[in-house]
């Protein structure tokens, strides 16, 4: 995995790297299974890179905005066009994609919740002489498709780090708590929990129901008062299991994935023990600058292997530092 330290000096190394190419363009408003890498593109000679940015995350998600902040910032320090668009349905991603393609944009970056239902998409940009770099969920499946790179955290990894964590921490019995069906991702970090820490159980909830989310935990919390401890996927499902817990009067510690004002503020009081933090900002900023630089220089990054942006942990010891990053959108 590569530390933030070494995140930051690749992208400074790219950024050096693209200033000696003397790259130019406009301003972002909008918001294969074979072994050898594809051929890289010839320089762009036709007018300006323009890049569509295609998540399964919904509007206005805490997460995903920093994603799109990440992707519009890396637009305007390299002047690349790009366009922002999102929608959790996985029969409309693949439409969004199609869209995209359909007006020949100079690069792709998708994320891959479900690999299935975008596969024919993501192998017909590729035909088409797209470059696309996958983000954040679907690693496995991204060379198999085409895609030139993966940037984002291996999440079996990331739920073996946490698992990890809350057994140091004398833990017991772990309820992960699912809040996306179909999500390759998710399923993955419960998994990895249960290598880690073994005596897990998952729980599927539904994230646009929040109400109906805690409740569910809550139930699961009062029927099992054995279970010390509740792993989140999402930052706003955390909130609903810190509350959850105290309805409860369970004994239950909260941990999570992801931050968000809430999070940062529970981490500080101690109802959140941790969350883990894959740094999405890079996400949304990295694949810009790597398409930039493929586009235009021929460069490729990771050597077939995803570049990693977790898993990092936030907690009591490292709040302090984080806590104004996140607050301007950063983290």
């Amino acid at each position: 995995m590569l530390p933030l330290k070494k995140l930051a000096g690749v992208a400074a190394i790219a950024a050096a790297a693209l200033v000696l190419a003397a790259c130019s363009g406009p301003t972002a408003d909008n918001a294969k299974s074979s072994s050898s890498a594809p051929a890289a593109a010839a320089p762009s000679a036709g007018g300006p890179l323009k890049v569509a940015v295609v998540t399964h995350g919904s509007a206005g998600d805490a997460f995903w905005n920093v994603v799109k902040n990440g992707a519009e910032q890396a637009g305007k320090d390299l002047n690349v066009g790009v366009d922002y668009f999102s929608d959790g349905d996985p029969g409309n991603q693949a439409r969004l994609i199609d869209n995209a393609v359909a007006q020949k944009v100079g690069g792709l970056v998708v994320s891959m919740a479900n690999p299935q239902a975008l596969q024919t998409s993501i192998q017909n940009a590729v035909k088409a002489g797209i470059p696309v770099i996958t983000i954040n969920s679907g690693e496995d499946f991204s060379a198999q498709f085409g895609a030139i790179a993966h940037v984002g955290q291996s999440e079996g990894l990331a739920g073996q780090g946490a698992g990890q964590r809350l057994k140091a921490a004398g833990k017991t019995k772990l309820l992960c708590v699912i809040h996306e069906a179909g999500n390759i991702g998710q399923n993955q970090r419960c998994d990895g929990a249960k290598q880690s820490f073994g005596n897990v159980t998952t729980l599927q909830v539904d994230i646009s129901n929040p109400t109906d989310a805690q409740a569910r935990i809550r139930g699961a919390l009062q029927s099992d008062p054995s279970i010390d401890a509740v792993l989140a996927l999402n930052s706003q499902v955390a909130a609903r299991a810190v509350a959850a817990a105290k309805e409860a009067s369970s004994k239950a510690q909260v941990a999570t994935f992801d931050l968000n004002a809430d999070v940062v503020a529970a981490i500080k009081d101690g109802s959140i023990l941790f969350a883990v933090d894959q740094q999405q900002y890079e996400q949304g900023y990295l694949p810009i600058v790597f398409l930039k630089l493929y586009k235009e220089n021929g460069n490729t990054i990771g050597g077939g292997h995803p570049v990693q942006t977790g898993p990092g942990f936030v907690d009591k010891t490292n709040i302090d530092t984080i806590a104004p990053y996140a607050q301007r959108g950063t983290r």
